[in-house]
């Protein structure tokens, strides 16, 4: 893919720009969401239906802790980037070390503790006896690399920032390859089931870090020294200061995962919770176009924003509502005609399985596809949520964007849950999806119109 310069945001096509910006941040994407996905197919396949019921309730707790280096890196990055582009590498040195210093210190802290009261979060994050051990043997193994995870997330946005995307992009398909590989000798040939799981995320994280540290020793011109560890008050503040609408996204997702397993075991059983397992893979995994367009969107908006190039902005969100909006109807389509399909890969009819895991994959088989329709209802009108809160993040406009960041999970999708499901059981979890949607985003495109109206419009630049 040829690389877009900073002139050229401001002069090609809005069209060409967008493919050229979305396509990399898609593939990024989708290489996460198929080690997700297939890592869901082997455990459903090999173990069963309760194992990814067991998952399910783990990731929210490894995902919040590895959300600490997303944030750090993320918040750490504006300024470490701001620093180089100044000329202070001497700033920038020290800005690297205090990220690494936090997230090594605050995910170290919070793995401690998660071991320290694995049963109670394992209660609390809604395992039942009937895959509480599935959940309890991956939970401890993964929880022993999660400091790894943390520095991964945080560092490989530092190699983003050093302008090196390529290598950014082997540090997530090399784990992912990894672990699929590990599933499959340590579960399928070696028959550790559970734990060979969570042994292969573990070595998946393993040989991501390795390729992390290998790249700032023998790669990267941000040298360390041990002065640069050393945390400064105001360089943590500033890091802070940024780092905080990343985390409070991550936080409320983790919450609704929380929250969803919950309601799920209260109102269903552990195979719902492995209907949502399902479902929250095929999310990340279907959408990773429509999201690619979004993190496309940004650096265009911004920089045609900054120029005061605004009918390149208006552009510019047209088009990409256009392209994203076709992407999501071709989705919608696929999901709606054959969601069977879809779910028969995660489970396994073999006769040689016991007559309980037969039951519960026919179980998974008849349940997951009217759910599945029912949660990707919704999804032609994403686009413009995405688009709206990205909108506003890209001109600097961080409390907007930040509430219409969170207004489908945090403002609309968790009081729905919490509200149907007393009336409708289960059926009222998968209903709270579409109206979420469809709520957030009107929602987002009232507040996107009126700033394109308020703002937008007052010149014709280009």
């Amino acid at each position: 893919m040829a690389k877009v310069n900073l002139e050229a945001l401001g002069t090609q096509p809005i069209g060409k720009l967008l493919v050229q910006q979305a396509v990399p941040a898609s593939i990024g994407i989708l290489v996460m969401s198929l080690n997700m996905i297939v890592d869901t197919i082997f455990l459903g396949r090999w173990i069963g239906p309760l194992a990814i019921s067991a998952i399910t309730v783990v990731i929210p707790i490894t995902f919040f802790i590895g959300a600490i280096g997303l944030a750090i890196g993320i918040g750490g990055t504006s300024v470490l980037s701001r620093a180089l582009g100044a000329g202070d590498q001497n700033k920038a040195l020290r800005v690297f070390g205090n990220q690494t210093t936090l997230t090594f210190l605050i995910s170290g802290f919070l793995a401690i503790l998660g071991l320290l009261f694995q049963n109670y979060l394992i209660d609390f994050f809604g395992a039942d006896d009937s895959f509480k051990e599935y959940a309890l043997t991956y939970y401890r193994i993964v929880l022993y690399g999660i400091v790894m995870l943390a520095m991964i997330m945080m560092g490989n946005n530092i190699i983003r920032a050093e302008g090196q995307p390529k290598f950014a992009m082997v540090a997530m398909i090399l784990p992912a390859i990894g672990n699929i590989f590990m599933d499959y000798i340590l579960i399928n040939v070696m028959g550790y089931g559970m734990e060979g799981a969570a042994w292969a995320t573990f070595i998946s994280y393993a040989i991501c870090f390795g390729f992390i540290v290998w790249f700032f020793i023998t790669k990267s011109e941000l040298k360390l020294t041990f002065e640069s560890f050393k945390l400064s008050p105001t360089i943590v503040r500033e890091i802070s200061g940024l780092s905080f609408v990343t985390l409070a996204r991550q936080g409320t997702i983790a919450v609704l995962s929380v929250l969803l397993n919950n309601v799920l075991i209260g109102y269903g059983d552990a195979l719902d919770v492995a209907i949502y397992g399902i479902i929250s893979r095929m999310l990340m995994f279907a959408l990773f176009p429509v999201i690619g367009i979004n993190q496309g969107f940004m650096p265009i908006a911004g920089y045609n924003y900054g120029a005061e190039k605004y009918q390149r902005v208006r552009e510019t969100i047209n088009t990409s509502i256009k392209y994203g909006g076709i992407l999501a109807i071709c989705i919608f389509t696929i999901i709606m005609i054959f969601p069977e399909s879809f779910v028969s890969l995660f489970i396994s009819n073999k006769e040689s399985l016991d007559a309980q895991t037969l039951a519960d994959n026919t179980e998974i088989l008849k349940r997951t596809p009217s759910a599945l329709r029912l949660v990707f209802l919704a999804t032609p009108v994403i686009i413009i949520q995405l688009i709206g809160s990205a909108y506003f993040q890209s001109i600097g406009k961080a409390t907007p964007a930040l509430l219409l960041s969170l207004t489908k999970q945090g403002f609309f999708l968790i009081p729905l849950i919490l509200i149907l499901p007393p009336f409708l059981g289960v059926l009222g979890v998968w209903i709270a999806f579409p109206i979420a949607d469809v709520l957030s985003t009107v929602l987002t495109g009232y507040f996107l119109n009126r700033e394109v109206r308020k703002t937008l419009m007052i010149s014709n630049a280009t």
